[in-house]
């Protein structure tokens, strides 16, 4: 009879195998079978040559947050089908393991952690001190701007496994330590390595690699402390002043509305070549930064969500929408076309919000020109619009040209009794209807628009064109 599903988690220490105790000794010896995260670790010599690695994930994955969920979906399908596994992962199974959280959130198959030393446990033996004393906050490297923002140290940040993760540390942190701080390679193995350096001679003097990891005693200013400064003003500014305290999402459109059209209106008084213009620039987009934190703050009074929920939010969106940039099997100089990015990008905000059209999300009450432009360049993505769309008589080639055939236009409409904005509208919405039968049909058919070749595109538009025609 098969044993029910389980998954046995193991940590393998900090690095020296020595280290490994002998509960997890022998758990690697019970079973049969042995799965570990990664095999690019000292201690990984303990499983011996029958182990199955994931390190081939890593080359497939479009993200971490991917990865980390292929692995847990391999590990429960193999549970299921082999009974009991072991799953074996570098230090401690609950310090920085992403795929040991969500083993332990999942309810498929029964999963036990084995406690194990972890890494951190030798910072603080080679350092001399008590973190719970010292208040030590542990950091991930790839986070350290969103995780480490307010904080004024002593921090340690783990996981620098690149100089581009190092010089990202560097750049975020506005004053400079006074104090050295200590950079910690391969603790726990024989060429260990803890370096006092300055902090302005961390890009020069470190090569990181995977076990790599730094300690800053104290930092003079917190991390994005202009930003946390800001946030507690405004904080403040909702207990203390009277308007600002009764102020809710709705009662502020209208301000957000005028401080983005000023935005828009600073950009267009702007010199790119001289930069004349910048100041009103810069305080054009503090006015509308402060909408953005205003609004995160009354969310958070009611439990719903912060600005570091916020900034973490797009922070993810936006790698997530440029996976040949952040794709780890890419490399770092990959370069595509804008219109080929612009279409990835349409593609996957569309199975991310599950929308059945590219127009889903395109404000209805956006002015009516931009509302037609914006429709348009969507359309465009799936190959659904074409030159004839673009005006046949007359062509501008300048910004100018175009603003004034758009104003005789408007003009020639008031002359002759008609009203441009709503006249605009109605063929907005007859557009938007004509683009999503198109997409209708597409998927009537088992048509994929953003793979389809144009004349499977132009064929869709004939069908809808004509059916359009016999209706009327």
């Amino acid at each position: 009879m098969k044993p029910s599903p389980k998954v046995t988690v193991i940590g393998l220490g900090p690095g020296e195998p020595s280290l490994c105790n002998s509960i997890t000794l022998d758990l690697i010896e019970e079973h049969s079978f042995r799965y570990a995260r990664t095999l690019r670790h000292p201690s990984s010599v303990l499983l011996e040559n029958e182990v199955i690695s994931f390190d081939h994930f890593y080359e497939s994955a479009e993200s971490f947050e991917d990865l980390y969920r292929n692995i847990v979906t391999e590990l429960i399908n193999s549970a299921k089908k082999n009974g009991k596994i072991l799953y074996a992962v570098p230090g401690s199974p609950f310090v920085a393991e992403k795929t040991v959280q969500l083993l332990a959130e999942q309810t498929e198959v029964e999963v036990e952690v084995i406690p194990s030393l972890s890494f951190i446990d030798l910072v603080w033996s080679c350092l001399n001190i008590d973190p719970m004393e010292a208040g030590v906050r542990i950091i991930d490297a790839h986070r350290f701007a969103i995780e480490a923002a307010g904080d004024s140290g002593p921090l340690l940040v783990t996981q620098i496994d690149s100089v581009d993760v190092l010089a990202d540390i560097v750049a975020s942190v506005d004053i400079p330590p006074v104090q050295p701080v200590f950079i910690l390679k391969h603790l726990g193995l024989e060429d260990e390595i803890i370096q006092e350096l300055k902090w302005e001679d961390l890009i020069e003097n470190v090569e990181p690699d995977h076990l790599t990891s730094c300690f800053i005693p104290h930092l003079e200013s917190p991390i994005a402390s202009e930003l946390q400064q800001f946030i507690e003003l405004v904080a403040t500014l909702r207990l203390q002043c009277p308007w600002d305290s009764e102020q809710t999402h709705s009662s502020l459109t209208s301000h957000l509305l005028e401080e983005t059209y000023e935005v828009l209106e600073a950009i267009e008084n702007f010199n790119e070549e001289t930069g004349e213009g910048s100041d009103d620039l810069e305080e054009e987009l503090g006015d509308l930064l402060f909408q953005v934190v205003f609004h995160s703050r009354i969310a958070a009074e009611n439990g719903r969500f912060d600005l570091a929920d916020v900034t973490n939010g797009i922070y993810e969106k936006l790698k997530r929408r440029h996976p040949k940039i952040f794709d780890i099997n890419h490399p770092a100089d990959f370069k595509e076309n804008q219109k080929a990015a612009h279409k990835k990008w349409e593609e996957i905000k569309k199975n991310e919000k599950k929308r059945t059209s590219i127009l889903d999300g395109v404000p209805d009450s956006l002015p009516a020109l931009s509302y037609a432009q914006k429709i348009f360049e969507k359309s465009q993505t799936l190959g659904l619009t074409d030159e004839e769309i673009v005006l046949k008589k007359v062509t501008p080639e300048t910004d100018e040209e175009l603003g004034s055939i758009i104003l005789n236009l408007v003009f020639w409409a008031a002359e002759n009794g008609y009203e441009a904005e709503r006249a605009l509208r109605a063929a907005n919405k007859r557009f938007v209807t004509f683009i999503q039968n198109i997409e209708i049909a597409a998927t009537d058919k088992n048509i994929d628009l953003f793979s389809a070749d144009s004349k499977t595109r132009k064929i869709l538009k004939s069908e809808i064109e004509n059916q359009t025609l016999k209706e009327l």
